[in-house]
């Protein structure tokens, strides 16, 4: 019983698993139908084969960690060689079909004057019939000729004729409807009033691999994802190709790129760092004050300055985007009224930083307090006493016993934090989304993006368009920047364990 249930389930699983290849393969997705084919396999093989049984326990997370890391490394990899973006979105297959289907008037064309008729079952047919007074009968992309008394004349007598009225409405319809009127020809809609004949602007030579220009002869050849005749003319729209390594020449060697780039590239390192240091420096400052066992109600202190941490750091980041406006913040509002001025918060670059490292403090000190208030009560107050009793001053105590103890638990976490602050997407997004702008940069930097918000803005808001394989670009950056600070974590865990055995 339970074999059969098995082999029900797996039956069920194979099912899915062709289900979805047929699908990928329809839409062209080839490397990630390989990779399901594989996975299909390596399942079938693990749940059927004897010796496959000690990995059926492996296989799900397996199946999770390539599906969920791997594939998107490898892809975007893959992406940032590519020049995929505006203008380049579809695969070569696709844009062929598209300039295939670029038909223009033929000169001279005569014209077609037409009835429509439409059918029990709502196809249409048009009978269309030119200044010599012959017929043709068109029907699902097809042309008939007619003759006098044509049996097809008598079955349209049974359909509904469309009135002019009924025209216009099915114009959408009418004008979607070509008929093949000979190899390189078609019959389509000119108006309300005629169809006409049109010529096949571009055939594709599959042996060649090039496009041939029906009026001129001109021919267009693939060349870094766009059609090109030998006179540099471009057809649009281009395709996805391999470039190599364009994306990162741009990225380091375009001045317009290389410059608003390694800003936004220095202000993350700031930015990072900044964050860090206030919350840990505002978070030891108030740890310190609420481990005091004499404070009063320190029990209620510790619950409100927890209230930040509790609070969803995107409603946290809207309030303050409305306390920081120029116009009508608060934060402004009381400034004109004490100092006589306001300042431009999200406007200026200095002070939109400024109010970024504000906001960040709010929503970090909590977590901080928290993490250094644990550590500073698990150091026993022995050696505090032990230290008084050497004639140590209070500054002398913590420079040598809390600091050195506190960072064994709390740096690992501070170098996380960093990590965390580098990709700290959220918090720019909702408070400035990256502005103000960066003159005369030709990507959509601004001078508080970080780079994870100029990857996004990158690849999804540039004014020239979306550009994914730059993107793509960058975020390997971002990878291997964050992979270096997490094996400076390690490193720097494994130096403070052995500080700690030494303390």
């Amino acid at each position: 019983m339970g074999k059969m249930i098995k082999y029900m389930i797996l039956g069920i699983l194979n099912v899915a698993f062709l289900w979805v290849a047929l699908f990928l393969l329809s839409s062209q997705a080839y490397f990630v139908f390989v990779l399901l084919l594989l996975g299909a396999l390596l399942a079938n093989l693990v749940f059927l084969a004897p010796k496959g049984y000690p990995y059926r326990y492996l296989l799900p997370a397996a199946f999770f960690m390539v599906v969920m890391v791997v594939y998107p490394i490898v892809y975007t990899v893959y992406i940032s060689v590519t020049n995929y973006g505006t203008g380049n979105i579809l695969h070569k297959e696709q844009v062929i079909a598209q300039l295939e289907d670029r038909y223009v008037l033929e000169p001279d064309a005569e014209d077609y004057a037409f009835q429509a008729y439409r059918d029990d079952r709502g196809d249409l047919w048009l009978l269309f019939t030119d200044s010599r007074g012959e017929r043709l009968l068109g029907y699902r992309g097809q042309l008939t000729s007619l003759q006098e008394q044509d049996p097809l004349l008598e079955q349209l007598a049974d359909f509904a004729e469309l009135t002019r009225v009924d025209l216009v409405r099915a114009t959408n319809e009418l004008s979607g409807q070509s008929f093949a009127y000979d190899h390189t020809h078609e019959l389509r809609m000119r108006n309300i009033n005629s169809f006409s004949v049109y010529l096949q602007q571009y055939s594709y030579d599959r042996e060649n691999d090039a496009l041939i220009e029906s009026e001129t002869g001109t021919i267009y050849t693939p060349v870094g994802g766009y059609f090109q005749d030998p006179d540099g003319t471009r057809l649009t729209p281009g395709f996805r190709a391999v470039v190599g390594i364009n994306n990162f020449r741009r990225l380091f060697g375009n001045p317009q790129i290389t410059g608003p780039f390694v800003r936004v590239f220095i202000w993350t390192i700031q930015w990072a760092l900044l964050s860090v240091a206030t919350t840990f420096v505002v978070g030891l400052f108030l740890a310190i004050l609420l481990n005091d066992p004499y404070l009063r109600l320190r029990k209620v202190y510790r619950s409100l300055l927890i209230l930040p941490y509790a609070i969803p750091a995107f409603i946290s980041a809207l309030i303050w985007r409305g306390l920081f406006n120029t116009e009508l913040g608060v934060i402004n509002q009381i400034l004109q009224a004490t100092i006589g001025s306001s300042v431009p918060w999200l406007q200026d670059p200095l002070w939109a930083k400024v109010a970024l490292v504000i906001l960040n403090l709010w929503l970090g000190f909590p977590y901080m307090m928290i993490i250094c208030l644990g550590a500073l009560q698990s150091i026993g107050a022995e050696m505090y006493e032990a230290a008084v009793v050497d004639g140590a001053s209070s500054w002398q105590q913590f420079r040598h016993i809390t600091v050195p103890l506190l960072m064994v638990s709390v740096a690992p976490l501070l170098v996380s934090s960093f990590a965390f602050n580098f990709n700290n997407f959220s918090v720019i997004y909702l408070l400035t989304r990256g502005r103000p702008p960066i003159v005369g940069a030709q990507t959509p930097a601004g001078h508080t993006d970080i780079l994870i918000s100029y990857t996004y803005r990158l690849a999804f808001e540039s004014g020239r368009g979306i550009d994914y394989g730059l993107a793509s670009s960058v975020t390997l950056v971002i990878f291997l920047i964050t992979g270096a600070i997490t094996f400076f974590n390690f490193r720097f865990t494994g130096a403070l364990e052995d500080v700690n055995k030494n303390v």
